[in-house]
């Protein structure tokens, strides 16, 4: 009785809490970090179920042998999580607001889900990838579909409250001493932000595919796009490179660093596919996710000392296999639910283009080709009243679209993705964020995983004890991210706003006793020190929130004055 008492007490304390206590993790050399952005466990069944029918012998994803547990996501006052502080949180260890990119949130009171420091509101919160690289000599990499200076990427690499602020969070991405970046983005590093990483060794590549293929050294930044790159169905493979690949080319030069390295791998447009209810797109984008976590999974493997991480940020758009006016979809053949679905061979994005690039007679034709659809006569009515279809027979002025059509949408794209999914099992409840928990699998070489229903915040604490980092991060954060009227509290400051669209505001200080000067130029890693305004490169960026007109910066700047 006694024995069965003692077992009963260790089940139950350990209800609640992971299995492994992060104190007690050993430490891998290199992190890899899998997020698939916006993705619920319903999608990722939907897409198993799709590689079933694409091959049958093929019955597990490449993740799945590491499936241990779920997390619960949220921001820091509410149970339905963004993506900016759901990744945050990962690499920080603190909630934070909607919008928020790993900056430390204002106080809501009774709202707060976790307890918030009121202090520190708008402040910076450091990341276990810069607390790697500065701490302990780590290279640091990014994968990602979506444009560098998006959610998920950003929370790996910069700080602000507002993830919209597209420019300034890609000014500090370029300088915050990335070793790797691949992905999207090329309208947002500037002409000196390309020079600037130049300078520091980085070769960059912009739209050339063949060029990154053949880059042999250490430090590479390869964007494709304008904006974001092309769904994986859509994608021209002779110019734009699968997530694997990509994944594939980081590894190869982040793993030269004989310290080790951290690398976040993000599966971007699973999130867009969701919001936009594109089941081409959510089914197939995850699949080439699933596809870069094998490249990820073999090396970690081969290499013995790496910890590989694969979690969503949160749910999106309450998909679901089967739906109401679905008849008797319970009793539907593998075949019946996913023989049409296997037959779309381009998103919903990728067909508008395809159809406004052909002429009208083609419009029929098209679907078929692309899509296994033929198009009955609603279908075919909503496309040409369309004032999004541009080669409609119909003028623009006359177009007279039919409102009560469950196939109704004001723009093209929306009127394929409902014809897509009126031809799939799938259903919807809403184009934005849910909050159920989502899964997490992790691959570890001594096996000490998370298991059951782990927090974010857990999930940070266990990332961190991989590096001997979980209950210092905050000490860290102090250091580098102090603010300046707390740095230089005895000496004359002043800040410069420059009127100039994408000019960012300047800090200058000077010292009354002996004249001396520096001068902090937000979102950069630059300071110009003495007189000769000698430029000195810090390791840390350099942050300024309007809101509290406010610099953060690293404490040690001070002694540049005395």
């Amino acid at each position: 009785m006694k024995h069965f008492l003692a077992l009963l007490c260790a089940l139950t304390i350990s209800v609640g809490s992971m299995a492994v206590n992060p104190e007690k993790v050993s430490p891998t050399k290199n992190i890899i970090l899998m997020i698939t952005d916006g993705t619920s466990l319903s999608a990722v069944s939907a897409a198993r179920w799709l590689q079933i029918y694409r091959n049958p012998a093929q019955t597990h994803l490449n993740l799945d042998p590491w499936l241990c547990g779920t997390v619960r996501t949220c921001n820091s006052d509410a149970p339905i999580g963004d993506s900016a502080p759901t990744t945050s949180c990962y690499v920080t260890g603190h909630l934070s607001r909607s919008a928020y990119v790993s900056t430390f949130p204002p106080y809501k009171g009774k709202d707060n889900i976790e307890p918030v420091d009121s202090t520190r509101a708008y402040a910076p919160m450091a990341s276990i990838l810069e607390a790697g690289r500065q701490l302990q000599g780590k290279a640091l990499g990014m994968v990602f579909t979506c444009q560098f200076c998006h959610a998920t990427p950003a929370d790996c690499s910069a700080h602000y409250y507002n993830r919209n602020a597209s420019q300034l969070i890609a000014d500090q991405i370029v300088h915050n001493g990335f070793d790797v970046v691949i992905g999207g983005g090329n309208s947002y590093l500037t002409a000196d932000g390309e020079n600037y990483l130049r300078s520091t060794g980085v070769s960059v590549h912009r739209n050339d595919l063949a060029a990154m293929r053949a880059d042999k050294g250490d430090k590479m930044w390869a964007l494709f796009g304008n904006v974001e790159m092309d769904y994986d169905i859509d994608r021209d493979t002779t110019q734009q490179p699968s997530l694997a690949e990509m994944t594939a080319t980081a590894l190869s030069k982040l793993s030269k660093n004989k310290d080790g390295f951290f690398l976040m791998v993000e599966g971007s447009k699973v999130d867009w596919a969701a919001h936009s209810n594109d089941p081409a797109a959510l089914l197939n984008d995850f699949l080439a996710f699933d596809k870069a976590c094998g490249v990820a999974l073999d090396f970690a493997r081969r290499n013995g000392n790496t910890t590989v991480i694969i979690v969503p940020d949160h749910g999106n758009s309450g998909f679901s296999l089967g739906r109401r006016d679905l008849p008797d979809y319970s009793r539907q053949t593998l075949e019946q639910l996913f023989g049409p679905v296997a037959k779309f061979q381009r998103t919903a994005e990728g067909l508008e283009r395809i159809l406004n690039a052909q002429p009208y007679d083609s419009l029929r034709s098209i679907f078929r080709t692309y899509e296994g659809i033929d198009l009955n006569a609603d279908e075919h009515s909503q496309i040409i009243n369309c004032k999004g279809y541009k080669p409609s027979p119909i003028p623009e002025d006359l177009r007279q679209p039919n409102k009560s059509s469950v196939l109704y949408s004001s723009s093209l794209e929306g009127i394929i993705i409902n014809i897509l999914t009126k031809h799939s099992p799938f259903g919807w409840t809403t184009g934005g964020h849910t909050g159920e928990e989502v899964f997490l699998a992790v691959y570890n070489p001594r096996s000490q995983r998370p298991m059951g229903m782990t927090t974010n915040t857990e999930l940070a604490r266990y990332i961190q004890s991989l590096w001997g980092m979980e209950g210092k991060m905050d000490a860290f954060t102090d250091q580098i991210f102090a603010p300046h009227k707390s740095v230089f509290a005895n000496y004359r400051m002043e800040i410069t706003k420059p009127e100039q669209k994408n000019v960012w505001p300047v800090l200058t200080v000077t010292n009354p006793a002996n004249g001396k000067q520096i001068k902090a130029y937000a979102f950069s890693n630059k300071v110009e020190v003495g007189s000769d305004a000698k430029t000195v490169r810090l390791p840390s960026v350099i942050t300024y929130v309007d809101r509290n007109d406010m610099f953060y910066l690293p404490k040690t700047l001070v002694n540049y004055l005395k």
